[in-house]
């Protein structure tokens, strides 16, 4: 059952009208003086002085990080939430607790209530009816299951919403170019969930390895001890009854109608071809971000990968390794990167002391030039010279990239007319199209050469049908 949210006491009237809603549905003089929006700050601008008013489409895990996130943001007002599952039980994973959207939207007004008492949020099943009703929201936080980041965005600009939306950006390298032309198009704030993209660790590795810390760039190798959550599972999972408040139908959205199975949700549907990414859309998002940024690693020339125990038509493997080649980039010489999961590692650099761990809790980032070595810890973390003992001599650069206020405050302040988020939809399309363009080679057993031109695989016509997704009638990523 889909439900509206009770009127806030802080609401003129009953619910708070936005700018866009208030014009859109009048047009009728107030008595305050609005000036037209492009004159403002651009699309869907909304005042420094106001709150965003922000719609939460996913009540995961990540959905309730995020939420908590916003909590720290004084101008951040979350008045919806969406989700088809009413709650369900984090404690197996390292969430912990309780979500789905009833939980979500508890937490939600016990906070803001605080402030404002008897705060109410509208609660639906469907994110469609949400943004159909809930005219006065101003932006959209995304953190479904990745199979519904692409329509969600989409619908959401196209309705004139900014839009946060977790990493990956897309599920599919088509959908990635797709949110990005969009984004482009409808001039909205954007975010991708990558949060060590704001950090101060990756901005230190951009600027020493821009500055020639370690020379050119060579070899790049990232990793994660992170992988399949269905240990020693293949295929589809065994079905089971629906349980009481879901909508199974609707949770699978795009994709074909299919038993229910508690395998699938929560959080283990990263697994499944279906509706996650495998390992490597979930993790070297984070993991391979530093080397996007520095080394401008749009367009690979070939992907290749291999797994353990074989390919599965239905989930990702328990372990993979990925080799992505690029040619030289302007001045910067050919370069190779690497990425393993699920526990394999790179040959561990001669110059770490042998006490001393490789990246941090199983992740991290290895730079190899022809002047030295830079290892990060994982989600962007700072830099350190290899060997260590450089640390105590290495002159920093200055600093030469913008900081950042934070990664939900860059989009806040981008929501109201100021600078793009860091990674805004078209950075995240970049690095979301690198990772995913490992799943075309894993999954087709196929070396790839990549025409990013044409968007296809030069040499293995038969992988082009991994670049993007089919649709069931009705759910087709918007134009």
């Amino acid at each position: 059952m889909n439900t509206t949210a009770s009127p806030s006491p802080n609401d003129a009237g009953g619910r708070h009208l936005s700018r866009r809603h208030f014009l859109a549905a009048t047009g009728a003089m107030t008595a305050f003086s609005l000036a037209p929006r492009a004159v403002l700050g651009g699309a869907g601008f909304v005042a420094p002085s106001e709150r965003v008013n922000i719609a939460i489409i996913g009540c995961g895990g990540q959905g309730r990080t995020n939420v908590r996130a916003l909590f720290n943001e004084p101008d951040a007002q979350i008045v919806a939430v969406a989700d088809p599952i009413e709650r369900f039980d984090l404690e197996r994973f390292y969430y912990k607790g309780e979500a789905g959207r009833k939980p979500v939207k508890a937490e939600i007004e016990k906070h803001h209530s605080r402030t404002t008492a008897g705060y109410r949020v509208a609660e639906y099943e469907d994110f469609r009816i949400l943004l159909e009703k809930e005219k006065a929201i101003d932006a959209v936080l995304c953190a479904t299951p990745d199979h519904l980041h692409a329509y969600v965005s989409v619908t959401a600009m196209r309705q004139g919403k900014h839009v946060y939306c977790e990493k990956p950006l897309a599920h599919s390298v088509w959908e990635t170019r797709h949110v990005a032309r969009v984004a482009r198009e409808t001039g909205v704030a954007t975010q991708m969930g990558n949060h060590g993209h704001s950090g101060e660790g990756i901005r230190q590795t951009v600027e020493w390895l821009r500055a020639g810390a370690i020379g050119p760039v060579r070899e790049v190798h990232a990793w994660t001890s992170a992988g399949r959550w269905g240990k020693g599972m293949s295929g589809r999972p065994p079905e089971a009854p629906v349980p009481p408040g879901v909508n199974w139908d609707l949770w699978l959205g795009p994709r074909e109608t299919r038993p229910y199975s508690p395998h699938y949700t929560p959080v283990t549907w990263r697994d499944y071809w279906a509706f996650g990414t495998g390992v490597i859309g979930d993790m070297a998002i984070h993991h391979l971000d530093a080397a996007l940024w520095a080394l401008d690693l749009a367009a690979p020339r070939t992907i290749e990968a291999s797994c353990a125990f074989g390919l599965d038509e239905e989930m990702d493997s328990p372990a993979s390794l990925f080799r992505f080649s690029y040619g030289a980039r302007g001045e910067m010489p050919p370069v190779e990167v690497v990425w393993y999961d699920g526990g394999l590692m790179p040959r561990r650099p001669d110059e770490l002391d042998e006490d001393d761990a490789m990246g941090q809790s199983g992740n991290g980032t290895l730079f190899i030039g022809d002047k030295g070595k830079i290892m990060c810890a994982g989600w962007g973390g700072p830099p350190r010279l290899l060997p260590l003992s450089r640390m105590e001599t290495y002159q920093r650069p200055p600093k030469t990239l913008p900081r950042s206020k934070g990664h939900h405050r860059d989009w806040l302040d981008a929501c109201k007319g100021g600078a793009s988020a860091s990674s805004h939809f078209e950075y995240g399309a970049k690095l979301t199209e690198l990772v995913l363009l490992g799943n075309v080679a894993l999954r087709s057993g196929r070396k790839i050469q990549w025409d990013s031109a044409a968007m296809k695989p030069a040499n293995a016509p038969e992988a082009a049908r991994f670049l993007k997704d089919t649709y069931r009638k009705g759910w087709e990523v918007p134009a």
